[in-house]
């Protein structure tokens, strides 16, 4: 059974995700603050996490900058905010998707089955398949395991940034613009615009250090340079 946690300050939201949710088989744990929510995120394993943003104690935002320090989990922030501006930082953070309230409770089941399924299928190990690792320099990707090592200390990226350097990397000195990295990556899945693919790329900048692999080509898009 999968394990959900919602981590929502209001009770009746919070009621209602849970009860669709268990209704679909899930089983399901409640917080009503952010620093709860953050250590029970933390101590206990889930399978995907509904947060919402405005909480007390410790923003949706804090947390999920805290979580993505050292887990993978799906998280999907359900919120009344629906400014471009949060869901830029929030996608920026590492949200995996993003419901405004009112929201239909069925939608929410399917975005949470489906998150889980592609998390389980990007996690499973390939058996009886070698692994092909992409090496340039001082950067090791190793798609099979997606694992990310720089200078022969482990890089943690989540899915959609793993995913970003991987297809960049795998075509090396091609430039591609943001619509196209936009469409290969985010598909039909999509919420946003590219400006999702500019966040993207600067946090791969920010966690690949000083050596930027990740070219701009001005009016064009980017490319992996490889000399």
């Amino acid at each position: 059974m999968s394990r959900v946690l919602i981590v929502e300050d209001d009770e009746l939201i919070a009621d209602l995700e849970r009860d669709y949710l268990e209704a679909n088989g899930f089983d399901v744990d409640i917080v009503h603050d952010g620093i709860k929510g953050e250590i029970k995120a933390m101590r206990e394993d889930y399978d995907a996490m509904l947060l919402d943003i405005m909480l007390p104690g410790k923003t949706g935002f804090e947390v999920c900058r805290e979580l993505r320090k050292s887990r993978k989990l799906p998280i999907i922030m359900v919120t009344a905010k629906k400014e471009d501006v949060d869901k830029i930082r929030g996608l920026g953070l590492g949200v995996d998707d993003y419901l405004v309230k009112p929201f239909n409770p069925a939608e929410l089941v399917a975005r949470v089955k489906s998150h889980i399924r592609i998390h389980r299928l990007l996690s499973e190990p390939l058996e009886k398949e070698t692994e092909q690792e992409i090496t340039y320099q001082n950067l090791t990707i190793m798609p099979k395991s997606r694992r990310v090592y720089l200078d022969g200390r482990e890089v943690f990226l989540v899915n959609r940034e793993f995913e970003l350097l991987l297809f960049l990397a795998g075509n090396p000195n091609i430039v591609f613009s943001k619509d196209t990295l936009f469409d290969r990556l985010w598909g039909m899945d999509a919420m946003g615009d590219v400006a999702t693919v500019i966040v993207h790329i600067n946090r791969l900048r920010d966690k690949l250090g000083k050596t930027q692999f990740i070219e701009t080509v001005w009016g064009a898009g980017y490319r992996f340079r490889m000399d």
